[in-house]
C-alpha cells in the first residue's frame, strides 16, 4: 500500500477516535475512505433593521378669535383676551400686521390709520380715544386743537417742574386708529378689534407709566364703568404698569369744563411726570 495513502487511513481512524488498527495477513487491502466533508459552516445572518418610530400627525391648534358676541358693555379689553405678544414684536411688525385693515366698520369712512406717534423708547405713553378730523387727514394722533393743548400741557408742565421733556419725548396713540364717524364714541366691538394693536404696542414700548386721556380710554384700559371724574388722579394698573387717568384735552377746551377740571388736569400730569421722570426714581407709593 502507498505510504500516503496509509497515512489517511490512519489520520481518518484517528479522527475517528479508534487507537489500534488490527489486519489479516491475508486481507485483502482496505479501500479507500471516502473523504469526509467538513460540516458546512452555519449561514450568518444579519439581523433585520428595527422598523422606522412610528410618527404622529401633527396636532393644529386653531387660531384665538374675538368674540364679538359678547355683551357691548366696557370691558377690560386688552389684559387678557388676546394672546401673547409674537416674540420679538416691533411697532413696524404691528403696524405691518394691521395693513390696510377691515376688520371693522371704521375702516369705510376713515382717510388714514392714524397708529400713533413719538420717541419709540418712551417712558412716558399717552393714550386717547379716537383719531378727529386733522389726525385723519395727516395720519397723526392729537395734531388739532385738543393736540396741541396736549403739546401745551406737556411742555409748559415739564417745564416748570424742571424736566427737559417735550412732547417729541413721550409716546402717543389711541384706542382705535380710524376716525369714528362725526367724532363719536368708539363701540365696543370697534375698541376690542383694535384693542390687540394696542396692546401689543404697549407691550413693546414698555412704559414706566400711562396717561389715559378721558373716560373712553381710560375705561378700555381699565374695564372698569366708572366715569373719568372718580377715575382721574388716582392710579390704576394695566399689565403692572400703572396708569393715570385724566381729563382728554377736547373736554378741557369746553367752554363749561371750568378752571377746576383745568387744574386737577395740570395736577395729574405732574403726578405723571415726577413718578416718570424723577432721579432718582420713587415709588409709586409716594405720589
Amino acid at each position: 500500500m502507498d505510504r500516503d495513502l496509509l497515512k489517511q487511513y490512519l489520520e481518518f481512524y484517528r479522527d475517528l477516535g479508534v487507537k489500534s488498527v488490527f489486519v489479516e495477513p491475508n486481507a485483502a487491502p482496505l479501500a479507500a475512505a471516502p473523504p469526509v466533508a467538513a460540516p458546512a459552516a452555519a449561514p450568518v445572518r444579519t439581523p433585520a433593521p428595527p422598523p422606522p418610530p412610528r410618527m404622529e400627525p401633527p396636532v393644529l391648534r386653531p387660531t384665538p378669535q374675538i368674540d364679538m358676541s359678547r355683551s357691548t358693555e366696557p370691558s377690560k379689553l386688552f389684559p387678557s383676551d388676546f394672546p401673547v405678544s409674537p416674540d420679538n414684536d416691533t411697532l413696524v411688525k404691528i403696524r405691518e400686521d394691521m395693513g390696510d385693515c377691515q376688520r371693522c366698520r371704521l375702516c369705510k369712512d376713515r382717510k388714514t390709520i392714524v397708529f400713533g406717534s413719538g420717541n419709540e423708547h418712551s417712558r412716558l405713553v399717552f393714550v386717547g380715544e379716537g383719531p378727529g378730523a386733522d389726525e385723519d387727514e395727516q395720519g397723526l394722533p392729537f395734531v388739532g386743537r385738543a393736540g396741541q393743548l396736549l403739546t401745551q400741557m406737556i411742555d409748559n408742565t415739564a417745564g416748570k417742574e424742571g424736566f427737559s421733556i417735550r412732547r417729541p419725548d413721550v409716546y402717543i396713540c389711541n384706542v382705535v386708529k380710524c376716525r369714528p364717524p362725526e367724532n363719536r364714541t368708539p363701540e365696543a366691538d370697534e375698541m376690542e378689534i383694535c384693542g390687540q394693536f394696542l396692546s401689543r404696542q404697549l407691550m413693546v414700548l414698555k412704559p414706566r407709566a400711562i396717561c389715559a386721556l378721558g373716560g373712553t380710554a381710560a375705561k378700555a384700559l381699565l374695564g372698569t364703568k366708572e366715569g373719568i371724574t372718580k377715575m382721574r388722579g388716582k392710579w390704576h394698573m394695566w399689565r403692572e404698569i400703572p396708569v393715570m387717568p385724566t381729563y382728554h384735552p377736547s373736554y378741557l377746551l369746553r367752554p363749561t369744563s371750568g378752571q377746576t377740571a383745568k387744574r386737577e388736569a395740570w395736577e395729574d400730569l405732574k403726578k405723571v411726570l415726577h413718578y416718570v421722570y424723577d432721579d432718582p426714581p420713587r415709588p409709586l407709593s409716594d405720589f
